[in-house]
């Protein structure tokens, strides 16, 4: 009989059936006359929409934001300005917040015509953009619009830190057995403008619906700061992030399952190779002739005494399924990342899962 592989016993990459969830949809690319739905929801259409009020106001006065670049003012600045600010200064954010708020509204009740989509009850809101108190701001005028309109959906920020969410929902694509006995796993999200590696605590014996994990310690590297960043770069500082965080758990004597969970943009295929969709990436990601959950295995072969099982799926999924056990009270429920795209993802809970919550 032939040996099965590590890889082989646990959740095929990309798979629409994880262990404590089915994914309906993901990655959906919804098209009209004016190109991609979602391109009118992510940061950059925010930014956009900022300028274009700065823009009005300077054709008949100053502009109160002065003259950086509407991409060049933090979001913690354009945050003070609601409340402490120049009045009008205070009048041009929320006017783009409510721009956002209303083009967001209309891409989630797009998604919401979708089959897949249909009895949602609850989106969860990721992404860099809901990190701010102007995207929370946005998510929940949106919100308050679509139940005006007798659209009865929940949209709520998610829960953690979308910088370490993307990195959470990681223990979610692997089945119980396979972090029994240890502490942590490896996990990888991969983003447009930057890739994070973190070691997630598992804290099983305080939540065995793996509730309480957090993160222990984590690294990060803007690829998008680099001049000419390749592929090849990307997999050896991955690669090299990832040792570093082995060998700072090996000296706090954090016991790390043989386990690397990857949220990455695009369609995985089940071989670990993506279809399309990864074309912020440094480099030519699509395609069979790369795979880096095999490129990351030659890297880093084992963990410990094991060989290395690596488990990749779409960033959004992954972001999403962080919000797992928060979402254990409902049967349908979506998630939308908010960033240099619109990520996107849709899942449904098992019945035996919902009934065993609720007992």
């Amino acid at each position: 009989m032939a040996r099965l592989t590590v890889d082989e016993t646990l959740a095929r990459h990309g798979a629409t059936r994880l262990p404590g969830v089915d994914i309906e949809s993901y990655n959906v690319e919804l098209k009209d006359e004016d190109g991609f739905v979602g391109d009118r929801a992510t940061h950059t259409a925010f930014l956009d929409g900022l300028e274009r009020w700065r823009k009005a106001l300077r054709a008949v006065d100053d502009d109160p934001l002065g003259e950086k670049d509407s991409d060049a003012i933090s979001q913690k600045k354009l945050t003070a300005l609601l409340t402490d600010g120049n009045l009008e200064a205070a009048g041009i954010v929320l006017s783009a917040i409510e721009e956002y708020a209303q083009a967001f509204a209309s891409v989630v009740r797009r998604f919401l015509k979708l089959k897949a989509w249909h009895d949602t009850q609850r989106i969860a809101v990721g992404g860099g953009f809901r990190a701010s108190r102007l995207g929370e701001l946005a998510i929940g005028r949106a919100g308050v619009i679509l139940k005006a309109e007798k659209i009865a959906i929940d949209l709520v920020p998610i829960r953690n830190d979308p910088q370490e969410a993307g990195l959470l929902g990681a223990v979610q694509l692997a089945p119980r057995w396979v972090f029994e006995g240890h502490d942590a796993i490896l996990a990888l999200d991969i983003g447009g403008s930057t890739i994070r590696a973190g070691v997630v605590a598992l804290h099983l014996r305080k939540a065995s619906d793996l509730s309480r994990a957090d993160i222990w310690k984590a690294e990060r590297w803007d690829h998008d700061e680099e001049k000419h960043p390749t592929r090849e770069k990307a997999v050896m500082k991955m690669a090299e992030m990832l040792d570093e965080l082995v060998g700072r758990a090996e000296k706090a004597k954090l016991r790390l399952a043989p386990f690397i969970g990857i949220g990455c943009p695009g369609v995985i295929a089940e071989d670990g190779t993506i279809e399309r969709g990864a074309d912020n990436l440094p480099g030519k990601w699509e395609g069979k002739k790369f795979n880096l959950s095999q490129s990351l295995r030659e890297e880093i072969p084992r963990i410990g005494e094991h060989e290395t099982a690596i488990v990749m799926h779409n960033d959004a999924v992954v972001q999403g399924l962080s919000e797992l056990p928060a979402m254990a009270d409902i049967k349908r429920w979506g998630a939308l990342t908010i960033g240099t795209g619109l990520g996107n993802a849709q899942f449904r809970n098992r019945p035996d899962r919902i009934e065993r919550k609720r007992g």
